[in-house]
């Protein structure tokens, strides 16, 4: 078993760290290591490394950082835009994403958002756990909830936005795809967008209209449908 634990410090060869209480947790009582024994630290910014623990004290553990085992490098340059969804249903997406390369993930709130409680601490965490368990070297970055006419009003308009058109309407993903090496997918709310929302999108220069086919799919099987055509046609798969 490969364990693997996110730091969030710039980390070097012969540095001491200290682990927090569950991260100290998690390796002495739950997969029982000890003294001695190795695991795996990133930190997002200069790579992987093997990890030493030198002790297990009552406030936490510490281990000296050995050598390096990855070469840092960024996941693609894919973002996801969703509505949140009830609690069980935005942790998958968080944590699909996560594994399926996003490197920003912004929730939106729309006309037909239905979860009030926003909770980036929370999505972070799952990103964090997502990242650690999948290997990948550096951890989504999770923006505050924004309302969806304000984000369209500060897009970067470089950067395409795919909005996914879950009445079917728009062009095939596939085919939409080609080429958009720097883009964002914007998955609806369960009752999709509102009609003058969707009109507003369709009118936008920087947007395009895709679908998923035939089927009306959940939010959050749509999310982890599009990002894995992206990965498959611009990513790194």
């Amino acid at each position: 078993m490969i364990v693997r634990l996110f730091f969030n410090n710039r980390l070097e060869a012969g540095q001491i760290i200290c682990l927090d209480e569950k991260q100290s947790h998690y390796l002495g009582n739950v997969l029982r290591l000890r003294a001695g024994d190795v695991f795996y630290v990133f930190d997002g910014q200069t790579g992987e490394y093997e990890a030493q623990i030198t002790e297990f004290a009552k406030h936490g553990a510490t281990a000296v950082i050995g050598s390096k085992t990855k070469e840092m490098s960024l996941s693609p340059d894919i973002w996801l835009l969703f509505a949140p969804l009830k609690k069980d249903k935005t942790d998958m997406v968080i944590q699909k994403a996560t594994e399926l390369g996003v490197r920003k993930i912004i929730p939106v709130r729309t006309a037909f958002t239905n979860a009030e409680k926003v909770r980036i601490e929370r999505f972070t965490a799952q990103a964090v756990e997502a990242a650690e368990q999948c290997r990948r070297l550096d951890v989504p970055v999770i923006e505050d909830v924004q309302l969806l006419p304000e984000l369209l009003k500060n897009w970067d308009v470089s950067r395409t936005l795919l909005f996914l058109d879950e009445k079917g309407r728009g062009r095939k993903i596939i085919d939409a795809l080609s080429g958009q090496n720097k883009a964002a997918v914007l998955i609806g709310p369960e009752g999709g967008f509102r009609s003058d929302e969707a009109q507003m999108l369709e009118e936008l220069p920087f947007v395009k209209s895709v679908s998923l086919g035939q089927r009306i799919l959940r939010a959050e099987t749509a999310a982890v449908a599009a990002l894995a055509c992206w990965q498959a046609v611009n990513g790194d798969w």
